[in-house]
């Protein structure tokens, strides 16, 4: 006797699929730093800073999050959560389309970029990639390994700007770097809070991670704490950097209401982290007009 048939997934089943894979509401975090950076080094729009912000607007994403998608696949039936902006829950017969289009999307893009950068870009290139893959992907899967898997959250979204400030031939300033360390706690904050929400499935599904090794109430504190510090790194940044500070603000907001809140009751995050995600596209905006005013006046 043979199994029930399957039918075949057809071409827009398949681009649909790859496209929430890829997260589109988290596009801009990863493209914007890359553009911004890039940007403000080199004051010229040329091509790779076109080419390059495509790489991180799309390949990029698609390789983070559909990766993560692949590997997650058993956890994710069990999270109630799973499904549109909060991550898909692929058909397992995408499971090796997704893994090829991550693959074969990035590679013309890489190719380039290596092409153009020095051999110093290449380096903090291969490093942002290596994170991609491997916080998800065995045999490292960093993203079970408590402590380790908030940072390499972090370095997700951050190493797209220290790229660009590379491949640009920025110059290194303390200030600059405390820009970049505001930036990675912000980043290890949010991942630790969006990681609360899924205490009890992840350790239904025996998946480690900060806030199962933690707790919950823990590691919404730890957030807490990121983000505050992250407002700090801002002071020590050039005029208007430290109003930037200001911006942690609503993401503080967002989170103090859970402070206290226990593992059982931890899905209850949800709430928060749906905030936690316009207040992204608040923040960008403030940023972005942060960004603006120090252009003008540099």
């Amino acid at each position: 006797m043979t199994g029930p048939r399957t039918s075949p997934l057809g071409a827009a089943t398949v681009l649909r699929e790859l496209f929430l894979a890829s997260r589109p509401i988290s596009w801009i975090n990863t493209a914007y730093p890359f553009a911004a950076a890039y940007l403000l080094t080199t004051r010229d729009i040329d091509a790779t800073l076109i080419i390059g912000t495509i790489f991180f607007l799309i390949p990029y994403n698609l390789a983070m999050y559909g990766i993560n998608d692949v590997f997650d696949y058993e956890s994710d039936l069990r999270n109630p959560r799973k499904g549109g902006v909060h991550g898909a829950v692929l058909d397992r017969r995408m499971h090796p389309i997704t893994l090829w289009a991550a693959a074969l999307s990035c590679l013309p893009f890489l190719v380039y970029l290596v092409v153009v950068g020095p051999p110093s870009s290449w380096a903090v290139l291969a490093i942002s990639m290596f994170f991609v893959v491997f916080y998800s992907a065995p045999p490292l899967r960093l993203k079970e390994r408590p402590f380790a898997d908030s940072m390499t959250s972090s370095i997700h979204f951050f190493s797209p700007a220290v790229y660009a400030l590379v491949l640009a031939g920025a110059t290194w300033t303390w200030s600059l770097v405390a820009l970049l360390v505001g930036f990675a706690l912000w980043g290890v904050a949010s991942h630790a809070f969006g990681a609360v929400q899924d205490v009890v499935a992840d350790r239904a599904a025996d998946i480690s991670s900060i806030a199962t090794a933690r707790g919950a109430r823990w590691t919404v504190r730890f957030a807490l704490t990121c983000y505050a510090l992250a407002g700090v790194a801002m002071l020590a940044t050039p005029w208007p950097g430290p109003l930037a500070g200001l911006l942690v603000l609503p993401y503080l907001a967002a989170v103090w209401p859970y402070r206290s809140v226990s593992d059982a009751e931890s899905e209850t995050v949800t709430r928060g982290w749906d905030r936690f995600l316009w207040i992204n596209q608040i923040a960008g905006a403030g940023v972005t007009l942060l960004l603006i005013w120090y252009a003008f006046f540099t």
